[in-house]
């Protein structure tokens, strides 16, 4: 589990095969004192294991569905990537719960300058945008991110100077491919409501449900 707080970048310096996947070997840009073999660390937004460790150097095996769902499928060395270790339960929890597993990518559109921030929009499916909701939570290459606004195809999120000097997505450029984790909670209240009777169970057949702001106010979500 993580935050979506970036810790520092670190720079992809070899990609092997790992069988029908891939083998990443990244060097960080800051010590990784504490960490194991076995420990998961974020990549960009996607939860991987250390398989070696050494300095600051470490491996992670990407597997084949990650590669698919995830900007890594047109990774190359010398990119730089946005790094975060797992939560620890005594952390204060700043950004949002984030899983480090990736719903799908997105494409930056455009960046526009507003006062001291940047204001990103993002294109993505509906498929994805569907669990947001603005001022809700984004992860954008395991970033947290309040969502400003949402639209049927895409969404547009702030971006402070802190932000932009200390992950990618100070850089990267318009068509730039991004990671997305939306918010967990959303995907879990959905499935909770939609799910089909347990198998072997004699029941009526569910009714399909319509989530829409009708059925949330009845259900006590909002008032």
């Amino acid at each position: 589990m993580f935050t979506g707080i970036i810790e520092g970048f670190g720079t992809i310096v070899g990609i092997g095969s790992a069988g029908q996947g891939k083998r990443f070997v990244i060097e960080s840009d800051f010590h990784l004192d504490g960490t194991k073999v076995g420990d998961s660390i974020a990549v960009s937004g996607a939860c991987l294991t250390a398989v070696m460790i050494q300095g600051r150097r470490f491996e992670v095996d990407v597997a084949p569905e990650t590669i698919s769902r995830t900007t890594f499928q047109k990774a190359v060395v010398g990119e730089r990537v946005n790094l975060e270790r797992a939560l620890r339960l005594s952390d204060r929890l700043d950004g949002h719960l984030v899983s480090g597993h990736i719903d799908g990518t997105g494409i930056i559109q455009h960046k526009s300058p507003i006062g001291n921030a940047i204001i990103v929009s993002i294109r993505v499916t509906e498929s994805l945008s569907r669990y947001m909701i603005p001022k809700g939570s984004v992860a954008v290459d395991g970033i947290s991110l309040t969502i400003n606004e949402v639209h049927h195809d895409g969404f547009e999120v702030s971006i402070i100077p802190h932000t932009a000097g200390l992950t990618t997505i100070g850089f990267k450029k318009s068509a730039s491919m991004v990671n997305i984790e939306t918010d967990m909670i959303g995907k879990y209240v959905e499935r909770f409501i939609s799910r089909e009777p347990d198998q072997g169970r004699k029941q009526k057949p569910a009714k399909e449900t319509v989530i829409d702001m009708e059925f949330l106010q009845k259900s006590g979500f909002i008032t």
